[in-house]
């Protein structure tokens, strides 16, 4: 069964309920414009008790989903009609438009809402119970109809033909029933499958992209859970943190031997972020030669102008030395603890 935190991170399953709009009215009523048709931001934000700026951020995060919802801008004339209606504030210039379709799209998306909550509560119910009822057979729907037809066909037959016909005249009625019903009802059959299995497909990749953020969000906060990690996964996660705190065009490298650059990333002012990941026992550490080995190939290979070397280790005094007059940021197990909590290097800020 689907849970809340699949339906928030998972598109593909907002889309396969996308279409159950009477999920809203199950929880409180959606007051609509005058055109029966669309709300306004502001009444969205009514609808989920919120703050407006909440829906205007959701939108500027998930306009490409939310458009292919529903959502758009009013058009200047549908503006001026509104505010003759006094529906909308008469200062305003332009107007978001939601469908009710949008809107349960922003009940998926919206994770700090009572009455979201509420509404995916209510999806997820009701894709349970359809999930639990029997499934109709398409074998045994498909015999009782050719049944029907056979019968109907060979009555008609019958009527205008002698008995010793019979035989003849069933052969013909179901050799035309084959080929004029069961053909094309098993080609759509086919069909129906291979979107079904295209469709699980999608399913599966889904489910494995929510297994890696699941097990991202659950290393959050545990340092147990960094120390279990192979190198692989330790410097997939560090790239997790950078994205987090703002990096973009973060690329995992790896393999390039324990010299080389795990993580190149860049901070949004631009500047060139090179990393090297040391997963490490947490009794080990860091010496001068684990520095001076980066900081030849971060500052002359790479050209670096952030120099992060991550361990889950601390670092001799020799090294933070060393790392400090080099311009290395030296990640400690200490640093890397607070950074996987939630606190932010400051070397990522932006530079004013």
């Amino acid at each position: 069964m689907a849970n809340e935190a699949t339906l928030l991170e998972s598109r593909t399953l907002r889309d396969s309920v996308a279409q159950r709009t009477e999920a809203l009215d199950k929880v409180k009523a959606l007051s609509l414009l005058p055109d029966e048709m669309h709300v306004t931001t502001q009444m969205v934000a009514n609808y989920f008790e919120v703050a407006e700026a909440v829906i205007r951020n959701m939108v500027n995060a998930h306009r490409e989903e939310l458009k292919s919802n529903g959502y758009r801008l009013a058009t200047s004339e549908e503006v001026s009609v509104f505010k003759t209606l006094a529906s909308v504030d008469r200062f305003t210039s332009k107007v978001g438009l939601f469908t009710r379709r949008t809107v349960l799209n922003v009940a998926m998306l919206l994770r700090d809402s009572i009455v979201a909550r509420q509404v995916r509560t209510h999806l997820l119910d009701v894709e349970e119970t359809q999930r639990s009822q029997p499934v109709d057979n398409f074998v045994h729907r498909l015999a009782s109809l050719l049944d029907e037809h056979i019968t109907d066909v060979l009555g008609q037959r019958l009527a205008t033909h002698t008995d010793g016909k019979v035989a003849e005249i069933a052969e013909d009625v179901c050799r035309t029933t084959i080929g004029r019903a069961v053909v094309p009802l098993l080609n759509a059959a086919v069909q129906n499958d291979g979107e079904h299995q295209g469709r699980i497909q999608a399913l599966e990749e889904e489910v494995t992209h929510l297994r890696r953020v699941l097990r991202e969000r659950e290393a959050a906060g545990s340092m147990g859970a960094l120390d279990a990690m192979n190198p692989r996964q330790f410097e997939q996660h560090i790239a997790w943190l950078c994205r987090r705190d703002g990096c973009d065009r973060v690329t995992v490298t790896g393999g390039h031997g324990d010299t080389g650059a795990d993580i190149v990333a860049y901070t949004p002012d631009g500047r060139r972020i090179v990393v090297q990941c040391k997963s490490r026992n947490p009794g080990s550490t860091i010496a001068s030669g684990d520095v001076q080995q980066f900081i030849g190939m971060a500052k002359l290979e790479y050209n670096a102008d952030i120099a992060l070397l991550v361990a889950t280790c601390p670092f001799t005094r020799d090294a933070l030395l060393l790392a400090a007059r080099h311009d290395v940021t030296a990640v400690h197990r200490g640093l890397l603890e607070a950074w996987n909590n939630g606190a932010k290097l400051q070397i990522l800020n932006s530079v004013s």
